[in-house]
């Protein structure tokens, strides 16, 4: 499928998705969220593809939403468009990993973006910010929440109202990145790891990240019994029998995905 500002293509086991709307530095429009979409659901449908990274330029993962494209909305107009929800929420729905390598600005909607992946890795020039207070406006994609859970209420509030941006090692420190890497190693660093998690079982890829996700989402006594249970599904699979097998065996692993 071809696409107007997205490019999509798979590699090996790895489902690589660029944003590609360079003049306007991968601003995120409605169009640009319903490709983005479409890419996902059909890697996350293919059975080749054990896991999914989504990077966009050097300069730009993405510098945010399309002020341009928003700027006119009336209350009626964003209520009832279901605006954010209508096009942004899809990558909720993602079972696969997915990952995302960002260069250069991840400001408002980009930095958003990154939260809503499962792991982040930043080259040495990112920079992260919600700064949407400068619009008279707050963030409208989770920015005021994953960015609070994921560092802490004192940075949330820091970037929020001041609209302050973060570099790359200040969001290692902070947890919402987990690697920094050199600008010209993002892309090999980042198909490393991903290649690495489409290796294993993707079933059991699957369900590592949703029991993970399940913690931000209830107690902690529920969340380890949901991890139990899931704990206790996975000697039903062919996988954990050769896994074990293979250990015991002194071999290197053939997982089947199943």
């Amino acid at each position: 499928m071809s696409y107007e500002f997205i490019l999509s293509e798979k590699k090996g086991r790895v489902g690589v998705i660029t944003l590609n709307r360079p003049k306007q530095m991968n601003a995120l429009n409605a169009q640009v969220m319903q490709e983005l979409a479409k890419a996902l659901y059909a890697f996350d449908a293919d059975e080749g593809v054990g896991c999914i990274v989504i990077t966009g330029s050097e300069k730009a993962f993405a510098a945010g939403a399309d002020i341009a494209a928003m700027k006119d909305y009336s209350y009626m107009d964003a209520y009832k468009d279901n605006y954010i929800t209508r096009d942004w929420e899809h990558l909720r729905n993602i079972r696969k990993p997915v990952l995302a390598a960002v260069a250069g600005y991840a400001l408002g909607g980009g930095c958003e973006l990154t939260m809503m992946c499962d792991l982040a890795i930043a080259a040495e020039n990112a920079k992260f910010g919600q700064p949407e207070v400068n619009l008279g406006i707050m963030p409208g994609s989770g920015g005021t929440q994953r960015l609070t859970r994921f560092t802490s209420k004192a940075i949330s509030m820091d970037l929020c109202l001041t609209a302050r941006m973060m570099d790359a090692q200040e969001a290692l420190r902070a947890g919402l990145v987990s690697r920094v890497v050199p600008v010209e190693k993002l892309m090999e660093e980042a198909m490393a790891v991903a290649d690495k998690i489409a290796a294993y079982s993707l079933p059991v890829v699957m369900m590592i990240k949703e029991s993970i996700n399940r913690a931000y989402e209830t107690t902690l006594s529920e969340g380890v019994l949901f991890e139990r249970r899931v704990f206790h599904s996975m000697f039903a699979l062919e996988d954990q029998k050769e896994g074990m097998a293979a250990f015991v065996d002194k071999r290197k692993p053939t997982f089947k995905n199943k």
